[in-house]
């Protein structure tokens, strides 16, 4: 009986762990999420806490300013460098919630991401919503990875040293 109690009580103790982890995780993606929707919120023109929660109201009225951007100007073609996968799915994923199509031409490499829009839409809306965006799943993700490779794999992840010679 001795002999299958300490594997329950591991087995136990790794589902207590896992659950604290998970729990502390969605805590985190929760906020994560919160600050996505202030963000976009921010963008889109919401002022109250009604708008808010129009979400799909404000992207039409910000659909609406690029139609009107567009009637004003010319669309230019803009060509942006991404080099990182999440990246370039997070703005391929923004450009289509306003109905804009991300496209490379062939032989271009994968790191090119290219849209046809107004640049005052792109310069004054896209780019910069993309990077608030960008810049908090970045801190999200660094630190989900430093704390799971901290509580997992080694206390110390820091950056190897540099050496002479």
């Amino acid at each position: 009986m001795g002999n299958y109690m300490l594997p329950l009580f591991q087995n136990a103790r790794l589902l207590t762990l896992a659950a604290e982890a998970l729990t502390m995780s969605m805590n985190t993606e929760q906020e994560l999420r919160e600050k996505l929707r202030k963000i976009s919120a921010l963008f889109e023109g919401a002022t109250t806490v009604g708008e808010r929660s129009a979400a799909a109201a404000a992207i039409e009225r910000v659909r609406k300013a690029l139609a009107a951007a567009e009637s004003s100007e010319h669309p230019v073609e803009t060509q942006f460098t991404l080099s990182d996968l999440w990246h370039r799915r997070l703005f391929a994923a923004l450009c289509r919630r306003y109905r804009l199509e991300p496209y490379r031409y062939r032989r271009q490499r994968h790191t090119t991401v290219v849209v046809r829009a107004p640049r005052s839409f792109v310069e004054r809306t896209l780019w910069p919503e993309y990077l608030q965006i960008k810049n908090a799943l970045d801190e999200y993700l660094n630190e989900a990875t430093e704390r799971i490779i901290r509580e997992e794999i080694y206390c110390d992840s820091a950056e190897a040293t540099e050496r002479t010679g």
